[in-house]
């Protein structure tokens, strides 16, 4: 299966950059500018996040962005018509992240060939358990060509991270420590027995790093360990200062990369 995922890691072997952020966030109508204003800044690819109640694996910072943004009236079909059109104006790589919950709610055969028809390339639900997955869904999946994502953590034994690698076509979500996202202790990358182990597997799909990482110095030591990282949290944070969205963006990226 052939997709903007595996096109950009066929053609970029280091250092790609990943940004997450909360669709709907800080104002409704932002998504799309956001997509296109962090493809301008040199971003590789694109973890839109769809707002959920009750986010688990996220800290205050995603979790203050999601209530916002469905205070602010953003749903999953407020999303895909916001998407609608995107591919008219970028071929960047764009991955939906949230939980199970609202997908289901919405219909996950319908979730997924929405996602096909606008364009999206990958899901990442970090609540889906692997072997529901394999036995309910996988199938609806693949036949609207999008890769499913999974996260593995430092206490994922090697047997587990190979079943998720065989299940899925995308890359693997290396998420840096047990922890919720937005961590800052500058622990984030210093799990390095961890990132090697996994290295070692010799994994068919290449990994990701991400939890903590939120400067240039988190991202380049996780782009030593992996093919990149992902920025969530640090981001966000970005997005809520005072000043114009385009060049809190700018800035913002031009940091993590210089």
């Amino acid at each position: 299966m052939e997709n903007r995922i595996k096109n950009l890691f066929a053609e970029k072997q280091q250092g790609l950059l990943s940004v997450y952020f909360t669709a709907g966030y800080p104002n409704l109508e932002d998504t799309v500018p956001i997509i296109l204003e962090l493809e301008k800044n040199g971003v590789d690819l694109i973890e839109v996040g769809m707002p959920f109640s009750d986010p688990l694996a996220d800290g205050p910072t995603i979790q203050q962005s999601s209530e916002i943004a469905l205070k602010n009236g953003m749903t999953i079909p407020r999303l895909f018509q916001q998407l609608q059109d995107i591919r008219k104006h970028t071929q960047i790589p764009l991955v939906l992240m949230g939980y199970l919950n609202p997908v289901m709610q919405y219909g996950v055969e319908r979730f997924c060939q929405k996602a096909k028809e606008i364009g999206i390339d990958g899901v990442i639900l970090p609540d889906l358990p692997l072997l529901d997955y394999v036995r309910e869904y996988k199938s609806v999946f693949e036949e609207n060509s999008l890769s499913k994502i999974f996260l593995v953590t430092p206490q994922t034994p090697e047997q587990r991270i190979r079943e998720i690698d065989s299940h899925t076509n995308g890359f693997v979500y290396m998420v840096s420590s047990a922890s919720t996202t937005g961590s800052t202790t500058g622990k984030a990358v210093a799990n390095t027995d961890y990132f090697q182990r996994v290295s070692n597997m010799g994994l068919r799909n290449p990994g990701m790093i991400g939890f903590g990482i939120h400067n240039n110095e988190t991202f380049a030591q996780a782009c030593n360990h992996a093919k990149g990282a992902i920025i969530g949290s640090a981001f966000i944070k970005a997005l809520g200062q005072e000043g114009e969205l385009e060049q809190n963006i700018s800035s913002f990226i031009q940091s993590i990369r210089n």
